[in-house]
């Protein structure tokens, strides 16, 4: 408990830090990352944490990425989260709820390690292992598959976006495996990603 204790008392003496990014040098900002994963992982070394700045308002993630064995971990220490004022504090990646900017294709690419993916020209289609009835899976087409089919850090990439748009609890829990491969032409089995969640909520 005493690690409980001493992340959350970390983080209420230097939220302001966290609260006003911008404010502050992004050399500042790193040290200050730094010291709060070090206490977080005082308390269990493979969970993260995730900060989220709006206008007047903050968010805290505490996410065990997707990683069912650390939910209780997760559940535990933001149980256990102080009241701090302009502060919410989540347990888990939550799913996306505004779908407009991919309705539109207006998203920005998500960038990671070279790889620029851009979830409105993703696609998938839904996969079943007639050995096992309930494992569901999908397979995920990229129109740039080719170009980064040897990055190592390609289905880290695509893991990342997924559990962003269907919420880190489903992302454990409803999909037993994913596929990667090339978009090639577009056909009528072909579903928009960020349209999973839906199609994963309708399969319950």
């Amino acid at each position: 408990m005493n690690s409980i204790t001493n992340f959350w008392n970390y983080f209420q003496q230097n939220n302001f830090v966290f609260l006003f990014l911008n404010e502050v040098s992004q050399e500042e900002i790193k040290q200050h990352f730094y010291n709060l994963k070090e206490v977080l992982n005082l308390y269990n070394k493979d969970l993260d944490l995730i900060i989220k700045n709006k206008k007047i308002d903050a968010e805290l993630i505490i996410t065990a990425h997707g990683n069912p064995y650390l939910f209780k971990e997760v559940e535990l220490l933001v149980l256990y989260a102080p009241k701090i004022k302009r502060w919410k504090i989540t347990a888990f990646i939550q799913p996306e709820t505004d779908l407009t900017k991919y309705e539109n294709g207006t998203d920005k690419p998500f960038k990671f390690y070279g790889i620029n993916l851009k979830v409105s020209d993703i696609n998938f289609v839904l996969l079943g292992d007639p050995d096992k009835p309930l494992a569901f899976g999908i397979r995920v087409f990229l129109k740039n598959y080719i170009i980064y089919k040897e990055n190592p850090k390609l289905k880290e990439a695509v893991y990342i976006l997924i559990e962003h748009l269907i919420g880190e609890k489903s992302f454990a829990n409803d999909l037993k495996f994913i596929d990667i491969n090339q978009l090639n032409q577009i056909d009528e089995n072909h579903l928009k990603l960020h349209h999973l969640k839906l199609y994963l909520d309708n399969d319950d």
